[in-house]
């Protein structure tokens, strides 16, 4: 039997696949479960892949884990062709529907639904309706073909969109259709663009309004997304539900990580002296 649990995420972890040949632990799970711990949550993950994956040990350090076996793991390559990148997906884990959640888990009060590879079923989202609910809808823009290429999908479900309390995506996430911003904010209780240093808008019932990053010196953009939706989701309760201030945590939040390099520079210190800078301005 599982135990209770704070923050619960649903996605795969991905295999990521390096230069030399290795593979490394990716998803936003991962990264996003990392983060949650720091702020002295229990966190449950949702997920699926090999039997016999070795990577699940790295994230049984961070969380529960509740893996239901498939015959690959979720395994991505990365290529750079000057500022473009290539992603080919080289396996794909279970489906993950609402049967696969444990139910000690359903009375989880922040939810995280946070997809690669269009792996949630819809079932999914209606699982959690005392819930404070985010969606990072990276996965469900994503489509590929039999050579595996990840290519944009263009995606719009509104009772999805209507089920989640904040949907948080990036401006790269949708660079080849800019226009689905307003089409979710149309649609979301809240939607988040962010857009990297240049801040990014919060809309709220409709209602755009900018936010400002926090100036930094960059070393390292790897899985500041990830920060950002995640203390996000993480500091509400902290706030009491008041989205500017989750916000404004957000961003200092993510902005430290981008200032070291590596996924696990952030600690619960860096968590313990935001809260405190904020309370102080």
């Amino acid at each position: 039997m599982k135990a209770p649990i704070d923050y619960l995420l649903l996605g795969h972890v991905s295999a990521d696949l390096t230069d030399d040949g290795g593979r490394v632990l990716g998803g936003t799970v991962s990264y996003a479960a990392r983060v949650a711990q720091l702020f002295g949550l229990r966190v449950g993950v949702v997920t699926s892949a090999r039997g016999d994956e070795p990577l699940l040990a790295e994230l049984l350090t961070y969380a529960q884990v509740c893996s239901h076996v498939a015959e690959q793991t979720t395994t991505f390559e990365n290529r750079y062709i000057g500022q473009d990148r290539q992603q080919t997906l080289f396996g794909h884990a279970q489906v993950l529907t609402a049967a696969h959640v444990p139910y000690g888990w359903l009375s989880a009060p922040l939810v995280h639904f946070a997809p690669v590879a269009d792996e949630l079923a819809p079932d999914v989202f209606a699982l959690f309706p005392q819930a404070r609910t985010l969606l990072t809808p990276q996965g469900l823009l994503r489509q590929w073909g039999a050579d595996g290429r990840v290519r944009f999908k263009r995606w719009l479900d509104e009772t999805v969109l209507e089920r989640v309390d904040m949907l948080v995506l990036s401006r790269q996430d949708i660079a080849e259709m800019p226009e689905l911003a307003e089409a979710y904010a149309a649609h979301a209780r809240t939607c988040i663009v962010t857009d990297s240093a240049r801040g990014g808008i919060v809309y709220h019932a409709g209602v755009p309004q900018p936010y400002a990053a926090f100036p930094v010196e960059e070393v390292d953009p790897t899985g500041a997304g990830d920060v950002f939706a995640t203390s996000l989701l993480a500091s509400l309760p902290h706030y009491g539900g008041r989205m500017e201030d989750a916000v404004r945590f957000a961003a200092r939040l993510a902005a430290i990580s981008v200032t070291r390099r590596g996924t696990h520079a952030l600690t619960s210190d860096d968590v313990r002296a935001v809260f405190q800078a904020l309370e102080r301005t």
